[in-house]
């Protein structure tokens, strides 16, 4: 997947306030550390990935980690450079090609500038290039401008029970 930028998907012409998105394809110290400090901000409850953890979501064939970065400082060997991330899982059931959207996180520092807008377009573009027939997520009620930026991209509430079973 050839990088995609922020500022063009969502329409904005931020003079190097923008960042480009792309599938994180290696697992290196900057990413690594880029994910230590994205995860606690998305979720207290889980560790962030360690590198053996990311190089299994990078080599799965049902996971796309689709990473967000700043243009200007874009190879940061500390992972500064690293916005946000996501992740997309493709998966095969008997009815069609389903997609998921799963641990969408931006950093607080670069909210408001499109960057979750991105990362949802591009998954949603990988999704439809994959032949995928829907695609879902969840998002807890208090994520307020999470809410309101995937109802402004077309997703639509659906009246479901979602159930949770702890390993």
């Amino acid at each position: 997947m050839a990088p995609l930028a922020c500022d063009a998907m969502t329409g904005t012409s931020g003079g190097g306030k923008g960042c480009t998105v792309s599938e994180a394809t290696e697992v290196d110290d900057a990413l690594v550390a880029a994910m230590a400090r994205l995860i606690p901000q998305l979720s207290n409850s889980n560790p962030p990935p360690d590198a053996a953890a990311l190089a299994a979501i990078v080599a799965s064939e049902a996971s796309i980690l689709l990473i967000a970065e700043d243009p200007d400082t874009a190879g940061a060997a500390d992972g500064s450079s690293i916005l946000g991330s996501m992740t997309l899982a493709l998966f095969r059931i008997p009815t069609g090609l389903r997609a998921w959207i799963e641990d969408v996180v931006v950093d607080e520092a670069a909210r408001g500038r499109g960057v979750g807008e991105a990362l949802n377009r591009a998954a949603i573009d990988r999704a439809r290039e994959a032949g995928a027939t829907t695609v879902d997520l969840t998002s807890r009620p208090s994520r307020e401008a999470a809410n309101r930026l995937y109802r402004r991209l077309g997703f639509q509430e659906r009246t479901t029970n979602v159930y949770r079973l702890d390993l």
